[in-house]
């Protein structure tokens, strides 16, 4: 299928995404009320709880409410937790309130730095601080622009530090985030990753025409396909109050929308998705997370609908012609 005819198909009145995704979807979408469901990671062997927690969530608090937040979470069925250094104390928090379940539970880091010394000190510094010798999946955080892959995939570059970190055992998988479909779409021809981690979310695929053209790529490779943002809304006016400290987004804020909007993301060919920093959104999807099932067509339709209204929060394309 061309990408053009693919975009037609996820975009049109049908949203026939079953039949663009087969056979991994219908084996990828089956949630069914219950204890918190787990789908397979692409080719990894690994299978994720469909909510993950974000380390955002335990950043800036106290660490015995961050041990009980940990705690809970696992409790619940959580077992993919993810994290990086630029979010706050986080690492500092997941240290202690992860040991006790380590080895039991899929840890996510990423580094932003994108030449090989750079990195290196990250990683270094990330094992140190979640005190554990390995993480089960290390990603480049939030690749952007051509210049970014230019310099990660150069002489002394960040896949220098990943390639080597996975032959020493010091990672057992390998993936990137972008927020822009052009870098994600390079990315994956310059390098076999065994993970995605991208924004999902029906404002973004319907009004900002993101994440079909990813989405494809990386389901035809066989990857681990992770999403960012089902629970937002769209961003704020320029000037406008952030209401949530946490949230640089305006999020869903009900239970309605929030079903709505996760069963729309968790109804694509997606292993897990992250909910907002924001404790009670975290604490929210968490506890609707077993009664997601696919969307009707009708409720798709209703979301693009819906979508028309927002601002979303990335836009494809994004990068110049």
């Amino acid at each position: 299928m061309k990408r053009s005819d693919f975009f037609k198909l996820s975009l049109g009145a049908g949203l026939g995404w079953k039949s663009v995704f087969p056979p991994l979807a219908e084996a990828s979408i089956q949630s069914t009320p219950g204890p918190l469901p787990r789908r397979p990671l692409g080719k990894t062997g690994e299978k994720l709880s469909i909510i993950g927690m974000g380390g955002i969530v335990v950043s800036g608090e106290e660490q015995e409410h961050a041990n009980q937040v940990v705690r809970e979470a696992y409790e619940a069925g959580v077992n993919y937790f993810d994290v990086a250094p630029t979010y706050g104390d986080a690492e500092f928090k997941y240290g202690p309130a992860l040991e006790p379940f380590r080895k039991n539970v899929f840890l996510a880091c990423k580094t932003v730095k994108r030449d090989k010394a750079g990195s290196q000190n990250e990683l270094t510094e990330s094992l140190k601080r979640l005190r554990t010798d390995y993480l089960d999946l290390y990603q480049l955080h939030a690749i952007e622009s051509k210049e970014d892959l230019d310099q990660i995939f150069g002489p002394e570059g960040a896949m220098e530090t990943f390639v080597r970190a996975k032959k020493e055992g010091k990672v057992r998988f390998l993936g990137f985030s972008a927020h822009s479909v052009e870098a994600a779409l390079a990315a994956m021809d310059r390098y076999d990753f065994d993970t995605i981690l991208c924004p999902i979310n029906y404002g973004c695929w319907f009004k900002g025409k993101f994440g079909p053209e990813a989405i494809e790529k990386a389901h035809g490779k066989g990857m681990g396909i992770l999403a960012l943002k089902a629970g937002a809304r769209e961003r704020y006016l320029k000037g406008q109050e952030h209401a949530y400290k946490k949230c640089w987004y305006k999020p869903l804020e009900t239970e309605e929308e929030v079903y709505r909007s996760y069963s729309f993301t968790l109804s694509m060919p997606v292993t897990a998705a992250l909910p907002p920093g924001e404790e009670k959104f975290f604490r929210m999807a968490l506890k609707l997370a077993p009664s997601f099932i696919p969307l009707a067509e009708a409720e798709k339709q209703g979301l693009a609908t819906q979508a028309e209204s927002l601002d979303p929060l990335f836009k494809y394309p994004a990068w110049p012609a």
